[in-house]
């Protein structure tokens, strides 16, 4: 008889752990990327000419995105024209702004060379060597 309320009280009690993990785990999730980062409502980064493997990848604006040939970049683009860190977009207060990182071969932003940090806003285009990214409302 011991035994059966001993067995029984094993499973009460794990059964009140998972409980507990589980409500744990639910208040956390929204804790996960922090209150730090600041959206830019529906704005994204969507390459839209470029090596085939990147080619209709979307990127989020929900923070700064690094973009260059760098495998520490945000957005690796395989392409001799790119430097390793060439542009990076960065959020701010007043939205996403575009800043060319000293690249050798230059960034355009709508066909205008990129020679001080940049606004941006939806159907800009950003291009970098024979690359086109466009920020899009996603």
């Amino acid at each position: 008889m011991v035994d059966v309320v001993l067995l029984f009280g094993r499973i009460v009690l794990i059964g009140l752990l998972y409980l507990f993990l589980l409500a744990a785990v639910r208040t956390g999730i929204g804790m996960v990327g922090g209150t730090a980062r600041r959206t830019t409502g529906t704005l994204a980064l969507r390459v839209t000419r470029g090596p085939r493997e990147i080619t209709g990848v979307s990127i989020p604006l929900t923070g700064p995105v690094l973009i260059g040939r760098s495998p520490d970049a945000d957005l690796v683009i395989a392409d001799d024209f790119v430097s390793s860190t060439h542009a990076r977009v960065s959020v701010t207060d007043d939205g996403p702004v575009l800043e060319d990182l000293g690249s050798t071969n230059g960034t355009l932003l709508n066909g205008q060379p990129v020679t001080r940090v940049m606004a941006l806003k939806s159907g800009d285009a950003i291009e970098l060597g024979r690359n086109r990214i466009e920020v899009v409302k996603s």
